[in-house]
C-alpha cells in the first residue's frame, strides 16, 4: 500500500516538509528540504472532490449527481478546496446571480414549484 506524505502536522496543523528522497531502484538518497505541492496540502475528502470534479469536467450538475449533494453543497467544497489551494475566496458570480442559480436548481430537482420559483426570483 502507498503512503502519501503528509502535508500538513497531525499535532499543529502547520505546513510538513520533505526532507530525503529516495530511489530504490538505483539506492539514491538526497537529502535537504522540499516543499510539497499544493495538493499534498489538501485533505482526503478536498482531493476526492477535486477528483469528482474534474472527473465530471467542472459540471455542477454531474458532480451534484455523482456525489449526490446539492448545489449549494458543491460550491461550498469548491470554495474550500480553493481556499486550501490557497486562492482565498473569490466570488465569480454577483450573489444575486450565485441566488438565481441555487432557486433555479431547486426547481430543477423539483424542491420547489414553477410558482415558488417565480416569487423567489421577483
Amino acid at each position: 500500500m502507498m503512503k502519501e506524505a503528509l502535508g500538513k502536522c497531525p499535532v499543529c496543523g502547520q505546513d510538513t516538509e520533505v526532507t530525503a528522497i529516495y530511489c530504490s531502484s538505483c539506492d539514491t538518497k538526497i537529502e535537504g528540504h522540499f516543499s510539497l505541492c499544493r495538493f499534498c496540502r489538501l485533505t482526503a475528502e478536498q482531493k476526492s472532490f477535486i477528483e469528482t470534479f474534474i472527473k465530471c469536467r467542472g459540471n455542477i450538475k454531474e458532480v451534484e449527481k455523482e456525489l449526490g449533494i446539492s448545489y449549494p453543497t458543491v460550491k461550498s467544497r469548491l470554495e474550500d478546496a480553493a481556499n486550501a489551494l490557497g486562492y482565498g475566496t473569490q466570488s465569480y458570480e454577483s450573489p444575486e446571480r450565485e441566488r438565481r442559480m441555487e432557486i433555479l436548481d431547486m426547481l430543477d430537482n423539483g424542491l420547489i414549484t414553477v410558482e415558488e420559483a417565480l416569487e423567489l426570483l421577483k
